[in-house]
Parts: structure tokens; sequence; C-alpha cells
């Protein structure tokens, strides 16, 4: 005679869900806050029905908006958030980008007169981007003009196979001055000369600026990913 399994869902942190079979875990769920601010979650389960329960669960106690991202190719895990609410916000294109200031064509490129490129993590304040590369949290690293005022502002997480760009944005009135290109050649010229060839970065398709910037890199679209929300 079999017996019939009963799964508990518990939550042994504020952001963090298990689903668990007979005292062992079948699923996992988790949030967390971006720098952006936005509330992003995630469900790891092999079943579906485990998947159902463990975002129920989620989306039972946090505060909305929420947000996940998924690869466009996985069909049957954007089903999955949209059936338990979530709709399709945006698409973001992934990018893999040369490192090689030869390839990238950013060896000569400096910051404009006035502006100095500094990290901005609360342990290194002072630091440069070299000095902060092997950190595995979100890199900062901002471009600041002589009187203070931060006017470009570059994210990136330096994962071991390839570091990740998460965000890159230049103050509007502070455009087209080359800050943005500045700020990707120390980035990139930082992970060069540690031996790192490429960097991946996410872009929003939206944002004609960035592909443009992307394209002059020569960087490689290999892939796409959906940004689901539920409101």
């Amino acid at each position: 005679m079999n017996s019939v399994r009963t799964t508990v869902v518990t939550r042994p942190a504020e952001f963090q869900w298990h689903a668990l079979e007979d005292d062992l875990v079948v699923g996992r769920a988790e949030a967390h806050r971006r720098p952006d601010g936005r509330l992003l979650v995630s469900v790891d389960a092999w079943h579906d029905v485990v998947f159902q329960q463990l975002a129920a669960a989620m989306l039972a106690v946090l505060p909305r908006p929420l947000h996940t991202v998924v690869d466009e190719a996985d069909v049957d895990l954007t089903e999955q958030w949209r059936a338990a609410g979530f709709a399709i916000g945006r698409r973001e294109w992934e990018y893999v980008v040369p490192t090689d200031p030869i390839i990238t064509g950013l060896g000569a490129v400096t910051p404009p007169p006035g502006v100095t490129i500094v990290a901005a993590d609360n342990a290194t304040a002072t630091a440069t981007a070299t000095a902060t590369a092997t950190v595995t949290a979100t890199v900062t690293v901002t471009a600041t003009e002589v009187d203070g005022q931060q006017v470009g502002l570059l994210r990136f997480a330096p994962l071991p196979r390839r570091p990740r760009i998460r965000l890159i944005t230049v103050q509007p009135e502070f455009r087209r001055r080359g800050i943005g290109r500045a700020l990707l050649a120390d980035v990139l010229g930082t992970l060069h000369r540690r031996g790192i060839e490429t960097a991946s970065a996410d872009v929003h398709e939206a944002n004609v600026a960035v592909l443009a910037l992307a394209g002059s890199l020569r960087a490689r679209r290999v892939s796409s990913n959906l940004e689901l929300e539920m409101r």
C-alpha cells in the first residue's frame, strides 16, 4: 500500500521558505531587495504542485509590487509564474561583453575633465575598482565631479566565471560626455588585467542608448530574460 506524502511549507528566515516531505527539502523559495529597491522572488522546485505551494506561501505575506526574472526560453517556468498571478513586464537581452580594450576600443578612454571614477562600497569608499574586483557582493563604481556630485553609476557582481554588469546609468544632464564609456573602460580594463576575458550584461530592450553602446563594444547577444511582475 502506497503512503501519501504530505508537503509542509516552512519559513526558516524572513525571506526564505522551504517545502518539506518527510523532513526532506523538496523545494525552496526566497525573496531579496535589488539595489533599485525592487523585491525579487524566486522558486526552485521539481514539481508544479510544490512550486504552487511555495509561491502561495510567499505571495500571502510579501508586499507588492513583486518581480521575478526567467529565461525567455523556459516556457514552463514562465507559465508557472503567470498561473501564480504574475504578468510579463519587460524583456532584457543578455550580452557577453569582451574585456580586452583592443576589442572594445576603450583602451584610450578616460573620464572627461573634472570627473573622477571611484569605488563606492561602504567598506572601500576610497578604494579603486581593482581593489574590490574579487568581492563576491555587488560592487558599485561611481563617476564623481570635483564638487562631490555623483554623475554616473555602474554596479557589477564579480562572479568567478563571468562578472555580471547589473546597472550602468548617467545623470541626464551629464550624458553625451563619455562618462558611461569611462565607467566601462575602468571596470572592464580592471577585469582584463585580472585575466578575465568576458563579462555579461542585461540590457532592457527599450534602452536604445545602451543597446548602441553594447554594439560599439562588440558585445554579443546570447539570450533574453523576461521580468514578470505582480502589482
